[in-house]
This record gives C-alpha cells, sequence and structure tokens, in this order.
C-alpha cells in the first residue's frame, strides 16, 4: 500500500489542486484518500489497478466536498460541471436502488454471491476467483452472465431503460408485486 501510494502521492496531489481552487482543500481530500487507502488495508494490495482506484476515490471525495460545501467554500468551474453532471447521472440510479435490492433476490444464490463480492462490497473479480476455487477466467465469465441476467431482470420486472453506453437513463418502477 505504501509503495502505491509512494507512488502516485505527487500526481493525485496536482489532480485534486487543478480541481480544488484552495490547496488546502486539495490536501485535505488528499489524507481523505489516504485514510480509505489505508482502511482498505490488505485489501488494497489486491487491487488489480491502485492508481485508478486512488483517483476514482479522489474524484468521489471532490464531489462530495462540493455537495456539501458551504457558499464560501469555492471550487473550479471544471469541478463544478463535473458534480452537476455527476448528481443528474446519478439520479435515475438512486432512484432504482430499492428495485435493484429486490430484484438481486430474485437471482440465484451464486448470481448473488459474485455480484454483491465484486459490485457491491467493492472485491476484485481475482479475490473472489481465489475465494471460491475457481480461476480468474471463470470468474470473470460467472461476473459477466450475472450482471446480464440482473440487467435481464432490471429491463423486464423494473422497466429500467439504458443510454446506449449501457448506463441507467430511467425506469418506471417495479412492474408487478412479486416476480414474474
Amino acid at each position: 500500500m505504501v509503495r502505491a501510494w509512494q507512488t502516485h502521492e505527487s500526481e493525485l496531489r496536482n489532480y485534486l489542486r487543478h480541481r480544488a481552487v484552495d490547496a488546502d482543500t486539495a490536501d485535505d481530500v488528499l489524507q481523505d484518500v489516504f485514510v480509505k487507502a489505508m482502511r482498505q488495508g490488505q485489501g488494497f494490495c489486491t487491487l488489480d489497478n491502485p492508481r485508478a482506484w486512488l483517483f476514482q476515490v479522489a474524484r468521489n471525495a471532490l464531489v462530495d466536498r462540493a455537495r456539501t460545501a458551504h457558499p464560501h467554500e469555492v471550487f473550479s468551474d471544471e469541478l463544478a460541471e463535473t458534480t452537476a453532471l455527476s448528481v443528474e447521472a446519478l439520479a435515475p440510479v438512486d432512484a432504482l436502488a430499492d428495485c435493484v435490492a429486490r430484484t438481486l433476490g430474485e437471482l440465484t444464490e451464486e448470481d448473488q454471491r459474485i455480484l454483491r463480492a465484486c459490485d457491491l462490497e467493492g472485491q476484485t473479480q481475482r479475490a473472489f476467483a481465489q475465494a471460491q476455487g475457481l480461476s480468474l477466467p471463470a470468474a470473470k465469465s460467472r461476473l459477466l452472465r450475472a450482471r446480464q441476467r440482473l440487467r435481464d431482470r432490471l429491463t423486464q420486472v423494473c422497466r429500467v431503460s439504458f443510454e446506449a453506453d449501457g448506463s441507467v437513463c430511467g425506469h418506471d418502477g417495479r412492474a408487478a408485486a412479486g416476480p414474474t
């Protein structure tokens, strides 16, 4: 963990300083990212791409700060635009949370286990494969199929609609009280 942090800390600091107008705010967010990385413990060491994880956590931390910012806290225009787009993009997905939870429960135990581990709890596919005694390609294949079954079920039961890039653009709620 320490080596990955040392490798990317300077780059992360520059990234944050370009997005937060105040250097102190950038340093605070950098510290928050470090704490989150430390809390990952051994899980951080199993990440396929620690750099990508660090930058995603940094971006999310900036967005969170911007959402909860007091009027006197100022962020760069680029971050403000990113935040506005993120809030709009998340709205349909956030509204879908209850339906996803119910629909996930309708899948097989095997599908639920891999989706919960890899998509909800953040376990890497490699770690899941090792824990389940699978090869990495087998775990990737199972996750892909489980995601497709969940997507098909969400489309059918919750009437979810997707953008061309695969992102959720809306849903009409649960079509029926139970499985169809």
